[in-house]
């Protein structure tokens, strides 16, 4: 089984960005299963109804999400009814939406996507580390086929928690720094990882933002309302090969692909 996850999608250039290089991308990798954080896809920051339907009619079948999921205030009573996008699961009980689903294929095979929130340099929600491991309980009785988003800032911590869940998920992916790491491997029990899949909006940009907004925060300090910025379109993310019968990955490739039609913010 070969799935696709797709980092940090920012903004409208993101979300073109998918709508346009995902068929190809489809049929290249042979895709079985599209995962993307969406977080951002809404203007930058947080993400709605409309943003989340326009991923899912592009080919995307699960959104994860973060930090910035609430930012968009119509999107609490949409993701409390709409089990396709994922919410950190360590949040405490009574926050509204779930933070992993089980997904049943044409084929009948089955897959898992679970969304964790780090706690380093974050809000400090739930242990991500005894909440997934407890999580995962009811989610392998299910499925060996288990995809697991690490939303977290500190490496460390990401890397932790990947040789923490070694053997016991198909892959650990990190998102939240927007910036694609270069250590993507396959760990000793069989679980593939990267600290971070990257984003997908505006390439010449700082994390997404104007480049000219993020240096004058730098420089003076003062607050301000950023906005996304334009140009070519990058697409980051992984490709995993999971074997279906023993839920272990085979390999993890990084991809990075522009377009050049995608500039609108």
């Amino acid at each position: 089984m070969n799935i696709l996850f797709i980092g940090d999608i920012v903004g409208k250039i993101g979300r073109q960005t998918v709508k346009a290089l995902l068929p190809g991308l489809t049929q290249k990798y042979k895709l079985d299963f599209v995962i993307a954080n969406g977080e951002n896809a809404a203007g930058g920051f947080g993400i709605t109804e409309k943003t989340a339907n326009e991923l899912f009619d592009c080919g995307v079948h699960v959104i994860t999400t973060g930090n910035h999921v609430w930012d968009k205030k119509e999107a609490v009573p949409y993701i409390a009814k709409e089990n396709r996008i994922l919410r950190p699961i360590n949040y405490p009980s009574g926050v509204p939406g779930a933070g992993s689903i089980v997904c049943t294929l044409p084929n009948k095979e089955k897959v898992a996507v679970l969304n964790v929130s780090g706690r380093v340099f974050m809000n400090v929600l739930n242990c991500p580390f005894r909440t997934t491991l407890t999580e995962l309980e009811q989610l392998s009785a299910e499925t060996d086929i288990i995809f697991v988003d690490m939303h977290a800032e500190a490496t460390s911590e990401k890397t932790a928690f990947a040789y923490y869940l070694d053997g016991k998920v198909s892959a650990v992916i990190g998102t939240h720094t927007h910036v694609q790491t270069a250590d993507e491997k396959i760990l000793p029990q069989g679980t593939a990882y990267i600290t971070d899949a990257g984003m997908t909006g505006p390439q010449l940009s700082v994390i997404g933002i104007e480049k000219d907004q993020i240096i004058e925060r730098f420089l003076y300090h003062m607050p301000r309302k950023y906005d996304v910025a334009g140009g070519v379109g990058l697409l980051c993310g992984v490709v995993v090969e999971i074997d279906s019968n023993s839920g272990r990955s085979s390999a993890i490739h990084r991809v990075q692909v522009t377009n050049t039609a995608a500039s609108s913010k």
